[in-house]
């Protein structure tokens, strides 16, 4: 469960970002916030896990706010002011998102938070635990996969096969796309259709991973890659 707050002073923004969320799952909110100073307020005794920041609000404006903590959670920037973004990601912003955004951009945004190489810590979680999952469409629904859990990527044209320990799903994404969002301390592109975990490898025989029942091949190209993991 991801928890988080909503700061910005306009309704409309809590409406849309609240029901992106509602629509992701797994996601609670603690608060809605209409300026910065509520929200200072609330974290000097709650702990979240996100932060959906606006820009330009009256009191405090968001980057000063962030300026002010001691210990910000992972903050994801909600604005219509394309020129902050440089320094918003110089205050180590997860994504720096442009109004009005789609539901997909949000999703990607999401997703880099739940990648990311620092523990998020909610309320109802020991912080030693990662957040280690992706979200993922197919079948006309949004759900969550455990990273540790899949096996393989197979890219067919603008679609890919996302092949988990017990079933697989088909989702229309590139496979350039997966190889931004999946840690590549985990994973490997081998084939220009195939992206592998490499904690998932039983072995390799030529230019062929065996993986349980699945063979994956090993692209020249990528042979490489390959080496580099066997050391």
């Amino acid at each position: 469960m991801i928890t988080y707050l909503i700061v910005d002073d306009e309704s409309m923004a809590h409406n849309i970002i609240k029901g992106y969320c509602d629509k992701v799952g797994g996601m609670q909110l603690m608060k809605d916030c209409y300026d910065a100073l509520e929200a200072l307020k609330y974290l000097r005794s709650n702990t979240i896990d996100l932060i959906f920041l606006d820009i330009n609000m009256p009191k405090l404006k968001g980057f000063e706010f962030l300026k002010t903590l001691t210990s910000s959670p992972k903050v994801i920037v909600t604005t219509a002011y394309q020129e902050y973004a440089l320094e918003g990601y110089e205050l180590n912003v997860v994504d720096y998102l442009l109004k009005p955004f789609s539901f997909e951009r949000f999703l990607k945004a999401l997703n880099k938070v739940n990648q990311s190489e620092a523990p998020v810590v909610s309320n109802e979680q020991p912080a030693t635990e990662r957040l280690d999952q992706i979200f993922l469409y197919a079948d006309k629904k949004h759900f969550q996969v455990s990273v540790k859990d899949i096996l393989f990527i197979e890219a067919s044209g603008n679609y890919c096969k996302v092949v988990l320990k017990e079933d697989s799903h088909l989702v229309r994404t590139k496979i350039s796309d997966f190889l931004q969002l999946l840690p590549s301390q985990k994973f490997l592109q081998v084939h220009k259709s195939f992206i592998v975990s490499k904690q998932h490898i039983d072995s390799i025989e030529g230019n062929r991973i065996n993986m349980l029942d699945h063979k994956i091949p090993i692209g020249k190209l990528y042979k490489a890659n390959v080496n580099e993991i066997l050391g």
